[in-house]
């Protein structure tokens, strides 16, 4: 069965609205953990628009489950990578005028970065992922620049409906399938929610799967921990 990580990006969001104390995303973690989840994912814009500094420092100290941070591959956030030291690394792309993440990271497109980025981290003693399109360019990029994760972009399935979601979960599969034969680890998320979280949970060889959006929405609804083991339970 593919392990759960809960992404709390969005409990900073609420608190960083009005720039309070509440609600904390630590304590979120918490909750997440006491409701089942696998790992806890955060990821530190370079903006700090949501999560904060403290509140990784907090997690890593705190988190009984793996602690999975998204980063940009920048000199600033890869200090605090080295510094921290997170279970898994995830190398993500950023626009400061995106509401989320939008896309994959164009890993062949700036292969020599990213290579730099992803040894600077495994050196220091941390796996190393790439959120990447289902694209078989970006998994053999991926390879050459050394991750030993690839999480698959799955907002083009949670977008769609009928032929076409089918069509963009028969991508992910393959996809899928290519990062298992590259000896790397497949991990997908973006966009999953209550509803069409089950077929990508369904692949063969799929290790993780990252939510957030649709469980920190069902948490005002029935509270996180419950939330969580619903979410479990789908997969």
């Amino acid at each position: 069965m593919a392990k759960l990580g809960v992404n709390i990006d969005h409990v900073a969001t609420v608190r960083q609205a009005r720039q309070a104390v509440e609600p904390d995303p630590v304590w979120a973690a918490a909750e997440a953990q006491l409701g089942g989840a696998d790992g806890i994912t955060v990821h530190l814009r370079e903006d700090r628009r949501h999560i904060q500094d403290r509140d990784v420092e907090l997690l890593r100290q705190t988190v009984s489950v793996p602690l999975n941070l998204e980063m940009a591959a920048t000199d600033e956030i890869i200090a605090v990578a080295l510094r921290l030291k997170p279970s898994m690394a995830m190398l993500v792309p950023e626009k400061r005028t995106e509401v989320t993440t939008e896309g994959g990271l164009d890993v062949a497109g700036q292969l020599p970065k990213i290579t730099d980025a992803v040894r600077r981290l495994a050196d220091g003693g941390m796996k190393v992922s790439a959120f990447i399109d289902a694209q078989p360019r970006q998994i053999e990029a991926a390879r050459q620049a050394g991750f030993s994760v690839c999480e698959i972009h799955t907002g083009p399935y949670s977008y769609t409906l009928g032929r076409q979601q089918a069509a963009e979960l028969e991508l992910v599969r393959r996809a899928g399938e290519l990062v298992v034969q590259h000896g790397m680890q497949f991990n997908a998320g973006h966009g999953l929610n209550y509803v069409n979280v089950g077929a990508i949970a369904a692949l063969e060889g799929i290790s993780e799967l990252h939510i957030g959006h649709a469980i920190v929405s069902r948490a005002v609804f029935v509270g996180l921990r419950e939330a969580v083991r619903e979410m479990k339970r789908l997969i």
